[in-house]
């Protein structure tokens, strides 16, 4: 182009100028040219590599839906902890307030103390492990450059991420050794807080079995205590009325028919009356010398708070119950709930190749359970496990080790 004079460039331009207007003018609006391009580049991020399943493409469409409930349990969290409160609160009242008086004034001795020490002891546990693992931090990994090893990176914090750790997309952080995130606590379960979170679902339900298993003769009762006085104010009580009613003015005015007595009928006037109200005096003596008691509001208050223990109690026994029946499973084959989710599509992927999936973090049931509550001796399974107890668990959560064989980590 060097070569060319100037008036033949000059022209070029022009051209070239020209042909781009010309083009542009045919163009699409700006707006509708962005909105084109990240449709494809999101159709193109979907078949992006070999790496992409169904997973990922589940996690892209309803990447609105995860962050809706996030965002909804992010806030409502002290709303749940605000009602874990107020119904246990509810029926330690109940306790309190009916149930104990019928125990002191009905039950032998040795029954009174075991219901007065059990219930106690059963309080103390859950209000404990309660508030231990909603104000325990479940711990998270380091944010300054150090030396411990990793296994990814969270695309997310874009940080290094430990063995087992996990990123929370309420709480907005990783977690060493996440579990889930609990909406009744407010708070996520993880290295830290996770004896205390199973902990408290194991005695919450078998305080929960215990009140629905000694409440059900009460509740009995109590239900049918208030059918019986329903039916008894739909039929209202009324008065029996003979033959001589007329005289007493018992019947309405409408159906007594006046009568006329004479100056001579006076005398037989006297004596009916006065055998009238010896009869009507015999009656009342025989038939209504004790009257019923009346069904007050103070006792269809207690009985309805007794079904409503009942009921409440046996609710969340079940579902609790069905809850820590399904930990205690994952504890014994030393995994959490995310881990479980992993191991098992892993077990798939290697069982197609002809391998078998091991979990590196499964050191035998026992060994298991005794390092998840601490034990490491034989008293600890009293001290630290039958009794509140703040210690600290195994580990840092930040390493781990793993074993090939099932050997006594902590011997007892």
């Amino acid at each position: 182009m060097r070569w060319c004079p100037s008036s033949i460039l000059h022209l070029l331009r022009c051209v070239r100028l020209r042909l781009c207007t010309r083009r542009g003018k045919n163009r699409l609006p700006l707006w509708i040219r962005e909105l084109s391009a990240y449709m494809k580049l999101l159709v193109q991020s979907l078949y992006f590599n070999s790496l992409t399943d169904s997973d990922v493409i589940f996690d892209s469409v309803f990447e609105p839906v995860f962050w809706t409930v996030d965002y909804v349990t992010r806030w409502f969290g002290l709303v749940f902890v605000c009602l874990v409160v107020i119904l246990t609160s509810s029926i330690v009242v109940i306790a309190y307030v009916v149930l104990l008086p019928l125990v002191l004034n009905t039950y032998s001795p040795p029954w009174i103390a075991w219901h007065v020490c059990y219930g106690h002891w059963n309080l103390i546990m859950i209000a404990f492990h309660y508030y231990k693992a909603a104000k325990t931090s479940p711990g998270a990994p380091p944010t300054e450059k150090n030396d411990i090893p990793f296994v990814a990176v969270c695309k997310k914090c874009i940080m290094p991420k430990p063995a087992r750790t996990h990123h929370c997309g309420i709480c907005n952080t990783c977690i060493l050794k996440m579990d889930h995130h609990c909406p009744w606590l407010n708070n996520c379960v993880g290295h830290f807080n996770h004896r205390y979170f199973f902990s408290f679902c194991l005695f919450m339900t078998l305080g929960c079995v215990y009140c629905s298993i000694s409440g059900r003769n009460l509740f009995l009762d109590a239900y049918n205590a208030l059918e019986r006085f329903k039916h008894l104010d739909v039929e209202k009580p009324g008065v029996p009325v003979t033959g001589m009613g007329l005289l007493i003015g018992l019947l309405p005015p409408g159906q007594v028919q006046s009568q006329k007595y004479t100056h001579n009928d006076k005398s037989k006037l006297i004596r009916c009356y006065y055998h009238l109200f010896s009869n009507i005096f015999f009656f009342v003596k025989t038939h209504y010398q004790t009257a019923a008691p009346p069904y007050t509001f103070k006792d269809k208050m207690i009985h309805k708070s007794i079904i409503y223990m009942w009921v409440l109690t046996s609710t969340v026994g079940v579902a609790l119950g069905a809850l820590t029946v399904w930990h205690a499973v994952l504890i014994s084959r030393g995994e959490t709930s995310i881990e479980r989710h992993i191991n098992s599509k892993e077990t798939q992927r290697l069982a197609k190749r002809g391998r078998v999936y091991k979990n590196p973090f499964n050191y035998g049931r026992l060994n298991n359970w005794k390092i998840f509550f601490g034990v490491e001796k034989t008293s600890h399974w009293v001290t630290r496990v039958l009794l509140p107890s703040g210690h600290a668990p195994h580990g840092d959560g930040l390493t781990w080790d793993i074993f090939s064989v099932k050997k006594d980590l902590i011997p007892v």
